[in-house]
């Protein structure tokens, strides 16, 4: 992992000044995200439960020049989430768990887990991030949503029904925002090469009876127009942009990344 280069347009320091918090941030869009907001200027307080990970992260971006703090936090400490995101100008909810089962096999546990991590955590991050930002008339909330809150998938209940909801809560703090100088948005790729999706891809192969190494052709990119998946650092340009000085007017909005296809 390298640290990005900043784009055209998107000056070294654009985010000077300001404190951004990525969740979910050890590796994949997370980490991503961390270092191209870091790159941009911003101090960036990278949370996620892997405490390695976060330190081969901070690792990283020290030898790029930038300097990330890292927060070692399960996100269904729920209490603990809402305290972190306090006085956070920029707030990144990335984190997301999966699993790949019919319903009538999904684990009940599992399925709270997963609301809690990818739903109830980011109302509590939102908690605590919003009185400071509506304080200083400023913040940007951006919510890595996913296709799969726009669309279902078979085998998928808990994580879409997470994704469509965190769509829904992102549209509202939004509109409750709005006059507090504060956006909300949501980036909604399609399948990303990231260690979420290597980890389903043998739960994949199982549901839909494929050889594992047919999934990614036939089950991941199969309604996507573009075959190919999507880099984290793609993912992490958009973010960019809905924290940068060019989006002020972009707010309750879904940046869809998703390959062609909802374009279906």
């Amino acid at each position: 992992m390298t640290a990005p280069s900043p784009s055209p347009g998107h000056p070294p320091a654009e985010l000077a000044g300001r404190t951004a918090l990525v969740t979910g941030a050890a590796g994949g869009i997370g980490a991503a995200c961390v270092l191209r907001l870091a790159a941009a200027g911003a101090r960036v307080r990278a949370l996620d439960r892997d405490a390695a990970a976060l330190a081969e992260l901070a690792r990283i971006a020290e030898g790029a020049g930038a300097s990330v703090e890292t927060v070692v936090l399960d996100l269904g400490d729920l209490d603990a989430a809402e305290h972190v995101a306090g006085g956070a100008d920029i707030l990144v909810n990335n984190a997301g768990v999966q699993l790949v089962r019919p319903i009538e096999d999904f684990p009940p546990d599992a399925f709270h887990t997963i609301l809690t991590v990818m739903l109830e955590a980011p109302f509590r991050l939102l908690r605590g991030a919003l009185p400071h930002m509506y304080a200083q008339g400023w913040g940007r909330v951006v919510n890595i949503s996913s296709v799969h809150g726009l669309r279902a998938s078979a085998y998928k209940s808990a994580y879409v029904a997470a994704k469509h909801g965190l769509e829904g809560l992102s549209k509202t703090a939004a509109l409750e925002g709005a006059r507090h100088g504060v956006t909300s948005n949501c980036v909604s790729p399609g399948y990303v090469r990231t260690p979420l999706i290597e980890r389903q891809l043998s739960d994949q192969a199982d549901a839909h009876s494929l050889p594992a190494e047919r999934v990614v052709t036939d089950v991941l990119l199969a309604g996507q127009a573009l075959k190919r998946l999507i880099e984290p650092e793609e993912v992490a340009e958009a973010v960019a942009y809905l924290c940068g000085p060019h989006a002020g007017a972009v707010t309750g909005a879904t940046l869809t990344m998703d390959g062609g296809w909802t374009a279906r």
